[in-house]
């Protein structure tokens, strides 16, 4: 049971730094560490996840969007598009292995942890409000689509992947980047929790409990501490933490 204890709260507190620094998912960090080291179920570990994420997405939009750092407007657009695919995103889920689904989760977190560091998002306000809104609303539709069905597949959907599209396709700045995620992952991580329980039922209730803490304390404690740092260090910080966690996992696993 301490066991249980400690790997789950090292994960919450893993995917609540990364929620509240880049609107990463919590599964990108919950999932493979629940499959790697307590061996659960690659189903019940990324419903846990996604259960992890809504509370602490919506404490770290309320943060974001308090310091004018949420596109709302737009985000709706996106998380409409999103919401259509979770389900059927969570229910091929349903009927993929496994080993599957946590290799996955390990080589997303890798693959965005040396993005950050490599090539951080430096994109400013004004260049990100000079976009043809015409174009944004069509690609936020049809990127959204995308990202809803790997949200639902796999839960990395609500973070990453939203991340990367909203700086390197729709040009955002990335605190306003960061706050528009973690809005849409609120929901999106709703609705792919409640389909993942509905289909794969009842999860380890103490791993679900301790994951749901741990995320939205260290979600809340790095929001804060986002909106106050600059744009490089948030690369490089969350780019380290991304890689230390996924390099640990491939590692001891």
């Amino acid at each position: 049971m301490f066991t249980k204890f400690i790997i789950c709260f090292l994960a919450g507190t893993g995917a609540g730094l990364g929620t509240g620094f880049a609107g990463m998912s919590a599964a990108a960090v919950i999932s493979p560490m629940l499959i790697t080291f307590l061996h659960m179920p690659a189903y019940e570990a990324v419903g846990i996840a996604l259960a992890s994420d809504v509370l602490a997405s919506a404490v770290s939009a309320y943060t974001y969007g308090k310091n004018k750092n949420l596109d709302i407007r737009n985000g709706i657009v996106m998380m409409i598009s999103v919401l259509c695919m979770t389900l059927f995103g969570s229910f091929i889920a349903s009927l993929v292995p496994n080993q599957t689904m946590g290799n996955f989760s390990v080589f997303m977190t890798l693959l965005l942890g040396i993005k950050f560091i490599v090539k951080p998002v430096m994109t400013t306000k004004e260049s990100m409000t000079s976009a043809d809104p015409y174009r944004r609303f069509i690609q936020s539709i049809v990127c959204g689509l995308m990202i809803g069905f790997i949200c639902g597949f796999i839960g990395a959907g609500g973070g990453m992947m939203m991340l990367l599209i909203l700086t390197g396709v729709l040009g955002y700045e990335l605190k306003t980047a960061v706050g528009t995620s973690v809005f849409i992952m609120a929901f999106t991580a709703f609705t792919g929790a409640v389909s993942h329980f509905a289909i794969g039922g009842t999860p380890d209730m103490f791993c679900l409990v301790f994951c749901v803490l741990s995320t939205l304390l260290w979600a809340r404690i790095a929001a804060l501490f986002a909106n106050k740092a600059s744009a490089i260090t948030l690369n490089r910080v969350t780019g380290i933490v991304l890689v230390v966690l996924g390099a640990a996992i491939v590692l001891l696993g």
